[in-house]
């Protein structure tokens, strides 16, 4: 698997879907990442200020 392909394919998921909101649980599940996996691409994301976290624990697309 291309760490940096699942990275711009989750990336392209937020940008086609403008309010996607996801548990790391959900986007595992939706995008068939193992735990590890998805929660890497997630905090890549996160750090690139891409996606924020929500109170609640998932996340989504930050706004500018």
């Amino acid at each position: 698997m291309d760490f940096e392909g699942v990275v711009r394919r989750v990336r392209q998921e937020f940008l086609e879907m403008p309010g996607l909101r996801l548990t790391p649980a959900q986007a595992g599940r939706l995008w068939g990442l193992d735990g590890d996996i998805c929660l890497a691409v997630i905090e890549t994301l996160v750090a690139a200020a891409f996606l924020r976290r929500t109170p609640a624990g998932a996340v989504m697309r930050l706004e500018a």
